[in-house]
């Protein structure tokens, strides 16, 4: 569970405009989360706090989480994101261009290892915590208490825009469902 990793991800995926220019954003607001699975997956999050409500950015932000897992979590795994912005009231699916949107992450233990090379402690607060930042993720509870970050500004690409975004990860090995989180927020530009 690579919280700070997770979280800034559903922050910086968006959808498309046409104005040519760099975006900024101010706020985040509305963010929900859910489990999806049913109640069936081996990997879940039990609980996940973000304040304050709305996230300026740049800024403060506090971020608590609770997640499990009841089998080991090692490679292969995949990571299915849907991602999606409400336009004129209809939820339209944003493609996945540049590793953003609705994308297809196929080897995230490959993806830790380039973020954090092996061998190399996991960065805090994570460390603190002992909680992994590298597969295998052994089956158990992880949690990170409250915890303060600092949200830096964000420049993002010009089709990315102001509105209201929900996101749909399927986590899998080998066509096994791990985890189903639904996470649900909205961007404002300074």
């Amino acid at each position: 569970m690579e919280t700070r990793l997770v979280v800034i991800s559903f922050f910086t995926f968006a959808c498309f405009a046409g104005t040519g220019l760099a975006w900024k954003f101010a706020k985040v607001t509305h963010f929900s989360w859910e489990n999806c699975g049913g109640g069936k997956d081996p990997a879940v999050i039990k609980s996940l706090y973000l304040k304050p409500d709305p996230i300026d950015i740049p800024g403060d932000l506090k971020v608590s989480v609770t997640g499990s897992t009841s089998v080991v979590l090692s490679s292969p795994i995949t990571v299915n994101l849907t991602l999606e912005k409400k336009v004129v009231g209809v939820w339209v699916r944003i493609p996945c261009e540049g590793n953003i949107g609705s994308c297809v992450y196929k080897d995230v233990c490959s993806i830790l290892d380039d973020v954090i090379p092996p061998g190399q402690d996991c960065p805090e607060p994570l460390f603190a915590y002992g909680i992994p930042c590298h597969c295998p993720f052994k089956m158990g509870v992880y949690t990170l208490p409250e915890t303060d970050f600092y949200v830096p500004d964000v420049e993002l690409p010009y089709w990315l825009t102001n509105g209201d975004y929900k996101a749909t990860g399927y986590m899998t090995t080998n066509s096994q469902e791990l985890a189903c989180v639904k996470v649900s927020f909205s961007l404002t530009s300074s």
